[in-house]
């Protein structure tokens, strides 16, 4: 066997060190490019696109995904597609966005979500302002959704009774209410919030009525009918707007017509104080869609929807239009100025 010379020593000591940085590099470069590969996620809002209120709450979403290390045009790619409450738009943009086999789909509503089910079993789906998951055929279950749809939870059943008591605190002249919702798209068909709302009417003394709408005419001719006077002479009804696509995407309508007909009302969604709604009650939309930014980040680095559970809210907001209070004849209790989140003067 020939020795090496002392040449040929150092020569073959500095291959072997190249060699050896060259494969510790390797890995390191096939984990920065996989971590810099883009993801693609599409987003589905069953809402308004023109309205800037609900555009806020998909914004805070992308700044939370941001947050979290996703940044549009750098690793993630979003398709955005907003049906403005028409479930034939979210049956068509659904089978759109699946075709482009994204990494995860966001969708907001239960009939963007429904929509959405129909066209994947395989691409995760994480959905926000879904009042029942289980009732609409989402989940399974809300610890282990068992397929793959996992989100958060608007507003529970008990929420229409909560919307009547707050509404008679604020209105204690009224002893009649109606609840108002399109079949269509409300959560259950509208039946998820009904037992509470009659339950609480009973308690109340105030008579319910249910009011099934589907076109802006309905909605014109079921508040008009609330604004007449009673035998007495008295305007005594209530309105309660129930969460529902549908209503938002009319929901400046439904104010200027409770306005106009002196018919005191409640919705879940703050928007519709600012709009000249009298009072809202509801779940912290901003945080609602913070987390669900949280929930696509776990999915993107691996986790399975399947196995994320369906949360709940954890905060509220509590909202008082003092003018439009003022308007329609009522002076608010300071025992609900004193807990509201936000009055507008």
């Amino acid at each position: 066997m020939r020795l090496l010379s002392l040449g040929e020593n150092m020569q073959r000591r500095e291959f072997i060190k190249l060699i050896g940085g060259a494969a510790a590099a390797w890995p390191l470069a096939a984990r920065a490019q996989q971590s810099m590969r883009v993801r693609r996620i599409a987003v589905l809002v069953g809402w308004p696109e023109n309205d800037p209120s609900y555009r806020s709450q998909v914004a805070v979403f992308i700044q939370e995904l941001a947050r979290l290390g996703w940044s549009d045009a750098r690793n993630i790619r979003i398709e955005e597609r907003w049906t403005n409450a028409d479930i034939s738009r979210a049956r068509i943009f659904a089978k759109e966005l699946v075709a482009g086999q994204p990494d995860v789909i966001f969708a907001v509503t239960t009939p963007a979500a429904a929509a959405l089910q129909k066209e994947t079993s395989e691409i995760p789906i994480v959905f926000a302002v879904v009042s029942d998951p289980i009732g609409a055929g989402l989940v399974i279950s809300l610890a282990r959704p068992g397929g793959n749809l996992t989100g958060f939870i608007n507003v529970e059943a008990a929420m229409g009774g909560k919307w009547l008591a707050l509404l008679k605190e604020i209105a204690p002249q009224i002893d009649r209410a109606a609840i108002m919702f399109n079949p269509d798209t409300a959560p259950g068909r509208g039946n998820y919030f009904l037992s509470s709302f009659e339950i609480a009417a009973a308690s109340l003394g105030i008579e319910p009525s249910i009011a099934q709408v589907r076109s802006p005419a309905e909605i014109e001719r079921i508040i008009s009918s609330l604004g007449h006077q009673n035998a007495f002479g008295r305007q005594n009804a209530g309105l309660v707007l129930m969460t529902d696509s549908f209503l938002t995407l009319y929901s400046e309508t439904i104010m200027s017509l409770s306005a106009r007909n002196n018919v005191p009302a409640i919705s879940d969604h703050f928007s519709s104080v600012n709009k000249g709604g009298l009072i809202s009650y509801g779940p912290n939309y901003p945080d609602l869609f913070r987390r669900a930014a949280g929930h696509v980040d776990r999915i993107l680095h691996g986790e399975k929807a399947s196995e994320l559970p369906v949360e709940t809210p954890i905060k509220f907001v509590l909202k008082i239009n003092l003018k439009t209070a003022k308007a329609l004849g009522l002076v608010v209790p300071n025992t609900l100025l004193a807990i509201a989140d936000e009055v507008i003067e």
